[in-house]
């Protein structure tokens, strides 16, 4: 079985954030996205953006903040299921609230997983 990779920089690429997140499981249904971006707390802003989950990211998520991203690729991770989950830097480079956010998803996305976390601070 062949694992997906996400790497920081390929969080997110050009296309629409319902893309971005079913990168690593395509079959996925709208409702399977749905799900999780709530539980990546990602469903609220992305809410709020002009054409919702049909809004392009723009290269690289560039019309993204950073925690956004962060929260995309969480849901991605989450779509996709992995049993181990390497996570590099996950929480680097936040403002104190969204920090908050992406800790609590990641709590949810490393239930019932081998997680290796590497922090250098």
């Amino acid at each position: 079985m062949q694992l997906p990779t996400f790497r920081k920089n390929q969080c997110c690429f050009t296309g629409p954030i319902k893309d971005n997140i079913r990168y690593g499981k395509p079959e996925a249904t709208d409702a399977e996205i749905l799900a999780v971006s709530k539980k990546a707390f990602a469903h609220e802003f992305i809410s709020e953006l002009h054409d919702n989950y049909d809004t392009l990211v723009g290269e690289r998520g560039v019309k993204l903040s950073g925690g956004q991203r962060q929260r995309v690729a969480i849901a991605r991770a989450m779509l996709t299921n992995a049993p181990i989950l390497i996570l590099d830097e996950a929480t680097s480079a936040l403002d104190s609230e969204s920090e908050k956010m992406i800790q609590k998803a990641l709590w949810r996305l490393m239930k019932d997983k081998t997680t290796v976390v590497i922090a250098h601070d």
